[in-house]
Formats: C-alpha cells, structure tokens, sequence
C-alpha cells in the first residue's frame, strides 16, 4: 500500500507539472530555472528519448500501458520483497503511468526540462522516475536480490 502512494504521489506531481507547464508557457518557450544548467522549455514529444518511434505515439502507449500493469503484478505479489526494490519499482511505475496519461489524453508527452550545459533531449518528472528507478533496481538486483532467502 506504501508503495501504491508513493507511486501515486509522484503520478500526481508530475501531472501537475505538466499542467503548470502547458497552462504558463507558450510551446518551445523557455524560461530560467537553474542559472547555466536548467531552463523549464514546453516541448510536446510524440516520441520517446530522442524522439524515437516520434508518430508512433500509440505504439508508446501500449508498451507503457503493458509496462504498467506488469510493474503492478511485481508489486502486488511482492516478487522482489526488498523495500529498496518495491520502491524502485513504484518509481519506474510512476513514470510509466504518468507518460501514458499524457499519451492517452494528450496525445503526446509534455516535456519541459532542458539541460543547457550540454546536449540532452528535453525531460519531465515522469522519464526522472523511470530513470531513478531503473537505476536503483539495477542496483538492488546486484546488491540485495537473493539474500533475503540467504539470511532466512
């Protein structure tokens, strides 16, 4: 249940903004956010990273949509019982869910983080979640996945 508010919460933060986003900047408009490092850009991605599969939107959506209802599975049946993997699994679930509320509503992904320091696609809160959370579960799966039966 923890873990279903967690990812819920962040679902909720990155609709919101998302919604601050699309209703304060007009597209492709940036303004500053972290001086030389950040600017919040309104950018409307059709794609994934990168733009690939750009219009092909609803292949994106079933994919994320199948992503989401496996994550759900794992967490429910609590196949990797670790708290450190629940919550990365909430986080790549939150993500998930988020991007395919904007492909399913919107048709497109807002997007609005753009790194100015260096050349990188434009993100939001929901591509961080999926990042993080892949991140901390490669980490989990290396570290801790099987020796919770070791010290039973």
């Amino acid at each position: 249940m923890l873990y279903a508010i967690l990812a819920a919460a962040l679902v909720g933060l990155d609709q919101l903004v998302k919604f601050l986003i699309r209703s304060n900047l007009a597209l492709g408009e940036g303004v500053p956010f972290l001086p030389h490092i950040l600017q919040l850009t309104y950018y409307q991605n059709t794609g994934a990273a990168f733009s690939i599969f750009e219009e092909h939107t609803w292949i994106l959506t079933l994919i994320s949509a199948a992503a989401s209802v496996f994550l759900i599975i794992l967490l429910v049946k609590k196949v990797f019982p670790h708290p450190f993997g629940m919550v990365s699994l909430a986080l790549v679930l939150a993500g998930a869910v988020g991007n395919l509320i904007d492909r399913l509503f919107l048709g497109y992904v807002t997007d609005m983080f753009q790194t100015l320091f260096m050349n990188f696609p434009v993100f939001n809160v929901a591509d961080i979640c999926i990042v993080c959370g892949g991140i901390a579960f490669c980490v989990y799966f290396l570290l801790f996945q099987g020796k919770e039966e070791k010290q039973a």
